[in-house]
């Protein structure tokens, strides 16, 4: 093994300098090329680079010694699969030195707890290092059905910092969601308080949220105020619409309880939205039959906070999950007709 110098050819045109490492040494991972990049060891033109740094036609890369090409293995990475270290870094929308931002896949918990098994996002950060000695930590957390914006901090300054911004209000957080029927304004705000239930809700998600009015708070000392506002983006007759959601304040299941109470369930939410036969004010239950998917229609659609090193406003924008983009072809809705801050018009 030796050090080589080779040189981008113009067959290979422009392209990630990770992505040419890695069709030329298919031994190499994501986190090899990282770190060899971080170190120094790989560069390009005698200078230092980055692994998102592009390469071009006629450019020299220095490679360090590697080992040789070995059978791939479904090894495992601190306890994780192959096959989940793959899911879980293909799930990465934005990366830097600082923070990880996820589209976290419906289904897969934040983190482990009562009747949540052992396979959640934050277990599955040992395979998001990246060439970092320590796994991202979780700075906020979705329902488990819920996919979308999910952000992880790399080191614990940067944890101490979104958390901060987040607990002040300072992120915002715009949810897309289905339900049932049409609400009457099309535009507006919820803010009844919440409070939990006693005995413990379906699938060990915890205990189900009642929700309580603003004026028998008295009533409710352990009821915690909870305000939604929500935008209708398009609806399909009186049947169903595409909602637009802002949770100001960030209490457990409150976009799902905020819903149902107004009488507009999210489809699939069988928890709070009963079946698809009940009529609850003038929805019909959080199921609509036919080919739609029985899955929560619920997805953390973005995410804007100001970045914590770079002082730099960002905004993070997660697609659709596989069951709600098959939804938005059945219905004929474009995500590209519909504004991407609703509530930034009505301020």
């Amino acid at each position: 093994m030796t050090v080589q110098t080779l040189t981008v050819t113009e067959d290979e045109g422009e392209q990630r300098l990770d992505k040419w490492l890695r069709r030329r040494f298919p031994q190499l991972n994501q986190v090899a090329v990282e770190k060899l990049c971080r170190t120094g060891q790989i560069r390009v033109d005698s200078g230092r680079v980055k692994a998102s740094d592009r390469v071009v036609p006629g450019q020299t890369v220095r490679v360090p010694p590697l080992p040789d090409a070995a059978p791939r293995t479904e090894a495992r990475v601190q306890g994780v699969s192959a096959a989940d270290a793959r899911m879980i870094q293909a799930a990465v929308l934005f990366k830097d030195e600082h923070l990880i931002v996820l589209n976290k896949p419906a289904g897969l918990p934040s983190q482990g707890g009562s009747g949540q098994g052992d396979r959640h996002v934050d277990g599955l950060a040992e395979a998001l290092k990246f060439g970092y000695k320590d796994k991202p930590k979780l700075v906020h957390r979705l329902d488990k059905d819920t996919s979308g914006v999910l952000m992880l901090a790399r080191t614990d300054r940067v944890a101490r910092a979104l958390s901060e911004a987040l607990r002040h209000r300072a992120a915002r957080k715009i949810y897309w969601a289905v339900v049932a029927g049409v609400p009457h304004p099309k535009q507006g705000s919820i803010k009844f308080a919440l409070e939990k239930a006693p005995g413990r809700g379906r699938g060990g998600e915890g205990e189900k949220m009642l929700c309580v009015h603003p004026a028998k708070l008295a009533e409710h000392p352990d009821a915690k105020r909870a305000h939604t506002d929500y935008f209708t983006l398009w609806f399909l007759g009186t049947r169903l619409s595409w909602m637009a959601l802002e949770p100001v304040t960030g209490r457990t299941h409150q976009l799902r309880a905020h819903m149902a109470e107004i009488g507009h369930p999210i489809l699939g939410d069988g928890k709070y939205g009963g079946g698809e036969t009940e009529n609850m004010g003038d929805g019909w239950g959080a199921g609509a039959g036919g080919d739609l998917s029985k899955k929560l229609h619920l997805h953390a659609r973005s995410l804007t906070i100001e970045h914590p090193i770079l002082k730099k406003e960002m905004t993070f924008v997660a697609p659709l999950p596989e069951h709600m983009a098959r939804t938005w072809k059945l219905l004929d809705w474009k995500v590209d007709d519909v504004p991407a801050d609703p509530f930034e018009v009505i301020r």
